[in-house]
């Protein structure tokens, strides 16, 4: 037998080595892939698992708000409250948004619905906590105050704080007095005396 014979291939050779070669980029591939998503679960909950992170989240449950009125709420350093927003932006829960000098923050929906659903979960468990129900209180007094502090004298107002503001003119344009559409109900009137209610008898009789 001669030595080229010898060198001659299986005409399946080349053929195995590619499925093989498929086969191993496909499995590092869904190594990847997975690592990926591991690593988005981890930085996902690692956001939520901070109270600041979390009071943020609440502020931001209606809608789009200046930064500076989350530094006046918070009670906290304008860096520290940033800092603390690019983490939650990094992991695809809020995003940013630039008008002049000031930074717009708003929350936003994760594309896996599974994310999209602890956020949900999570913003209708904060939003039952007393202490939180609180910081929104104190967001709408600082965005509705006649007077605002220096930092936040120019800020634009959230647009939620803002349709209050054009409702409540639009009352006082109509009727001349916001009280015509309290909640408070009207004071009970006062008990009849006795003569009082001696006349009224004698009238249904």
């Amino acid at each position: 037998m001669s030595n080229k014979s010898l060198r001659t291939k299986h005409p399946n050779a080349n053929a195995q080595k590619t499925v093989h070669k498929s086969a191993s980029n496909k499995q590092r591939s869904m190594s990847v892939e997975a690592s990926a998503s591991l690593k988005f679960i981890e930085n996902f909950y690692m956001a939520m698992a901070d109270k600041t992170r979390l009071r943020l989240l609440n502020l931001l449950r209606d809608g789009e708000i200046c930064v500076c009125f989350l530094v006046d709420v918070l009670g906290e350093n304008q860096p520290k409250i940033s800092r603390h927003l690019a983490y939650l932006r990094s992991a695809g829960i809020v995003e940013a948004r630039r008008e002049g000098k000031w930074i717009h923050y708003r929350l936003i929906v994760p594309e896996d619905p599974n994310a999209a659903r602890v956020v949900e979960d999570t913003l209708n468990w904060l939003g039952s906590k007393d202490n939180l129900r609180r910081d929104y209180e104190k967001l709408e007094a600082v965005c509705s105050a006649p007077e605002a502090p220096v930092t936040i004298m120019r800020a634009p107002k959230p647009d939620i704080f803002v349709q209050a503001d054009v409702i409540r003119e639009s009352r006082k344009d109509t009727f001349g007095n916001t009280e015509e559409f309290s909640d408070t109900p009207p004071p009970a009137p006062p008990p009849l005396r006795r003569d009082q209610n001696h006349e009224l008898e004698t009238f249904l009789l």
